[in-house]
């Protein structure tokens, strides 16, 4: 008997389904296979693709002899490891192998485990190895004790020589560090990055699975270029020297910081440059965790009123105008009223009818005051002619000195805002303005090298390529700097005091003072005993060599009564400890006999 015929027709619809089906799917099949196989590779490709940007080994820093290290970039190894290569068995054993190597407690054991136990292909364990345990691991991994792990050098920035002060490294503030993304921060190091940095080596290749690169699968896009070296005119004995200065009278005064620049007037070069409290730039992250105000470099960032040392500035605005000359008779009457207010002089004492350069010598306010206000015929004419001669020495305007973070100080124009008669009297002996110690560095030395414009500079190469200088201009008449540069020996030889204090047989010395006081605005009035000091100053053999800008801040004296204020190492004494380093360091001979007149 015949069977169903219906069960046949649904065999032929099934049969059709699927002959429907996998039409459907060779289809898709073919499309991904044939039409897509380009795209399809591609992404598989770029899945496995791996680009690579190697920094450049970044140049290093030399001092002026081109032969003692300031810094330079060394190798640490990172730790790393495989995760997803290693059973549970495996990651055990590594943990317990590698803890030991790394000197891990029992938090740190544990922590690792987890690390080795996760699923991720790769993991960074350790970002810096000692040499030792680099060799332990790269010894574990030859004889198999130690497995899916690898070590990857990571450049290193590193700053040899120790400072003058505990716990720091030399020139820390001029050089500034390099961060862990490889930029350079403060000082030289940010300024000029590009050139230490140079052009980053870029690879493209593949990787396994566990992300490890092929090495025969890589390919340089671009080779890039290797960090310049950078010689400075810095001397790096010198450099030693001032810093063990400075951290000696800091800590001898109390000073809350001491900084210093010697500079070559001559042609601006950077001989020495430092401030303490400084830091250890190998150890920069301690430092920016807790007191990254360290990073701040006074010398060149930071403002202060420096006091008398800007009498030197009235001198040379009234010698240049012929409105008062170094003989020029002054009334120092000990105090000066000026409408509800009174300008006095340090020990509240006249001393008479005495001649200009007397008056700076031993640093009268009053007749700074006095001598200011014939500057011009009205208080606004004689405030121009000083701010004028503010200008013409650089204060108030970037030096263009180059590190970075310079800046201009704080230097009210008249123009803008009228001075009243007070202000002309405080700005003249320096209260009411604010300079960097760079600046006053830079005019005294136009002041004392006949004239010429200084551009200071800390590098002097680039690649052993001489860093080009500007050309030189008259900043103030030949005979104008002469007068202002026997003043300044007038100053340390006419007070008996600063005469002992400063002088170094067969050496020409010159210089002024500054003591200026330190407003409270919290108080709404002046610090009680607690002072700025500053000296700026030369010394050379027959004519000035050297230019020295120190400074100490928020000083308290030791003795105060009226007219005295005295001190364990006095800014002048400070002067002529640094003066005497500097003729050692740079060899000056002296002359036959003192150039003292």
């Amino acid at each position: 008997m015949l069977g169903r015929t219906d069960r046949r027709l649904r065999l032929v619809v099934l049969l059709a389904a699927l002959a429907v089906v996998a039409t459907v799917l060779g289809a898709r099949l073919s499309y991904w296979t044939v039409a897509r196989s380009a795209d399809l590779s591609a992404r598989a490709v770029a899945q496995l693709e791996h680009t690579e940007v190697t920094p450049a080994q970044r140049g290093a820093i030399y001092d002026r002899s081109g032969k003692t290290i300031l810094a330079v970039t060394a190798y640490q190894d990172l730790l790393a490891a495989y995760p997803a290569q290693l059973d549970g068995a495996e990651a055990d054993l590594l943990a317990q192998r590698l803890a030991p190597i790394l000197g891990l407690d029992a938090e740190g054991r544990a922590a690792l485990r987890e690390e080795l136990g996760n699923d991720g292909p790769y993991v960074v364990l350790d970002h810096k190895l000692t040499a030792a345990q680099s060799e332990a691991v790269r010894s574990g991994l030859q004889d198999g004790s130690l497995q899916e792990l690898a070590l990857e050098p990571q450049p290193i920035r590193v700053y040899p020589d120790p400072g003058g002060a505990p716990g720091t490294s030399l020139a820390a503030q001029l050089l500034g560090f390099v961060n862990a993304a490889g930029d350079g921060q403060y000082g030289v190091e940010q300024r000029y990055q590009s050139q230490l940095a140079g052009k980053p080596e870029t690879t493209r290749g593949l990787v396994d699975i566990a992300g490890r690169p092929l090495v025969d699968a890589q390919t340089v896009v671009d080779a890039g270029q290797p960090g310049q070296d950078v010689r400075l005119t810095l001397d790096a004995g010198l450099q030693l020297q001032l810093e063990k200065e400075l951290y000696a009278a800091k800590v001898a005064d109390g000073a809350t910081s001491a900084s210093a620049v010697v500079l070559d007037p001559r042609d601006g070069s950077v001989l020495a440059w430092a401030s303490v409290p400084s830091y250890d730039a190998n150890d920069y992250a301690s430092v920016a965790s807790s007191d990254p105000g360290r990073f701040v470099d006074p010398v060149v960032s930071s403002v202060y009123e420096p006091g008398s040392v800007m009498k030197m500035f009235v001198a040379a605005a009234g010698y240049t105008s012929d409105a008062f000359g170094p003989t020029t008779r002054f009334d120092d009457s000990g105090s000066l009223k000026i409408g509800q207010y009174t300008i006095y002089d340090a020990d509240h004492r006249p001393m008479g009818v005495i001649p200009f350069q007397e008056g700076i010598a031993y640093s009268r306010n009053v007749v700074a005051s006095r001598a200011a206000f014939k500057l011009g015929s009205t208080t606004a004419a004689a405030a121009r002619a000083l701010y004028a001669e503010w200008r013409t020495f650089g204060i108030g305007k970037l030096t263009g000195v180059d590190v970075a973070g310079e800046v201009d100080g704080l230097v009210d124009d008249p123009a803008d805002e009228a001075w009243a008669k007070v202000d002309l009297a405080n700005r003249s002996f320096g209260q009411g303005v604010a300079v960097t110690t760079i600046q006053l560095a830079k005019a005294f030395a136009e002041m004392a090298d006949g004239g010429w414009s200084v551009q200071p500079h800390v590098v002097a190469a680039v690649d052993g390529h001489a860093v080009e200088e500007p050309a030189r201009t008259r900043v103030i008449d030949a005979d104008l700097a002469k007068q202002l540069e026997q003043l300044m020996v007038h100053v340390v030889t006419s007070v008996p005091y600063y005469d002992s204090g400063t002088a170094i047989p067969g050496y020409l010395v010159g210089g002024k003072t500054g003591t200026a006081q330190i407003w409270d605005p919290k108080a709404d009035d002046w610090m009680p005993d607690t002072l700025n000091l500053s000296f700026v100053g030369f010394v050379g053999q027959d004519s000035p060599q050297a230019i020295i800008a120190l400074r100490l801040t928020h000083v308290r004296p030791k003795v105060v009564s009226q007219g005295v204020l005295d001190y364990p190492i006095n800014h002048y004494a400070l002067f002529r400890r640094i003066a005497v380093d500097t003729i050692s360091a740079l060899g000056i001979p002296p002359q036959a006999g003192s150039t003292r007149p």
